[in-house]
């Protein structure tokens, strides 16, 4: 493990500390207050994970898988269902390795989101990532809305050291996209990162904008792949969920880039999106410095959840 990665965990263990209150020391409770398995130690579990941001239809699922693995492996003692039911969590979030698919081939990868979740700043820290990876990456400042926005790219784009097409602010995304498209081919990028503006509260506008884009890049460039990640905020919980829903009814959604996990109580909501909306969660973010974004791993994360100490990770 990298020191990078090593430091990196050790931030998200760090980071997940309120989530993990919120969560793991209910059920610890649980499962050393319990003396036999019945419907109470079920709907304690149950409630404990609804309160932590894992969501309603997830938590079922989990409850129900874990009765049947009770029931199959006859198990009669709460304590040992704890491994149990991280596992259960585990499956319920990897995203398996097709995920990162667009690193594979000649792509465009969108980034939407509202204002204020990070978005700018996660296209700034992927574009670091994806040139330190050897890839040529070029950035389009599609975000024409605000102002602040190309600017702030612009400082990314430098620090990331990778190309940057912009336009004037009030310019329209659709026609940057166009000329990005135009940049990428001539000078043969690996990856095509475009800054999109995300305003919800007029999700007509928001469809049209979106709309455009997509045609630009069929029509312009058919041979990439495209991917769309939404970036949200962790700290606003259910808040999150509901906006990828709404996103994912204006655009083809392929993945989420979950910021600002440190410090907030609600990153069980990491586990709710993935398979509540059946999308999964491909990066996340602890911190403000470019190698604070990561790829999302299940395995760690809920490690990092519960506190399960790895042997990776001691070494």
């Amino acid at each position: 493990m990298s020191e990078e990665k090593k430091g990196f965990f050790r931030r998200l263990r760090e980071g997940l500390t309120k989530t993990r209150d919120n969560i793991v020391a209910g059920i610890d409770s649980i499962f050393s207050g319990f003396s036999s398995i019945d419907d109470d130690f079920y709907e304690e579990i149950e409630e404990i994970l609804v309160m932590g941001d894992i969501g309603i239809n997830t938590t079922t699922s989990i409850i129900e898988h874990l009765k049947e693995e009770v029931a199959e492996k006859k198990i009669k003692e709460p304590s040992e269902c704890k491994q149990l039911l991280i596992d259960e969590i585990k499956r319920q979030m990897d995203v398996g390795d097709t995920a990162y698919e667009f690193e594979n081939r000649k792509s465009v990868v969108l980034v939407i989101g509202v204002n204020g979740v990070g978005k700018t700043t996660s296209v700034g820290k992927l574009a670091g990532k994806l040139k330190d990876q050897g890839k040529k990456v070029i950035v389009a400042a599609a975000d024409t809305y605000r102002a602040a926005a190309g600017e702030q790219l612009t400082e990314w784009a430098h620090r990331a050291g990778v190309d940057l097409i912009g336009g004037q602010a009030g310019a329209d995304p659709a026609a940057i996209v166009y000329d990005a498209v135009a940049a990428a081919k001539a000078r043969n990028a690996d990856v095509l990162l475009c800054d999109t503006a995300g305003r919800l509260h007029n999700k007509k506008n928001l469809m049209e904008e979106l709309r455009k884009i997509y045609r630009v890049l069929e029509r312009e460039y058919p041979d990439a792949y495209l991917e769309t990640l939404v970036v949200l905020d962790g700290t606003t919980g259910q808040n999150a969920l509901a906006q990828a829903r709404q996103f994912k009814e204006v655009a083809n959604v392929t993945g989420i880039i979950l910021t600002k996990l440190d410090g907030t109580a609600k990153g069980g909501i990491a586990v709710a999106i993935q398979s509540e909306l059946d999308i999964p969660v491909k990066y996340i973010g602890v911190g403000e410095s470019i190698d604070d974004l990561q790829k999302f791993n299940a395995e760690q994360f809920v490690n990092a959840l519960f506190d399960v100490k790895t042997e990776e990770e001691e070494s």
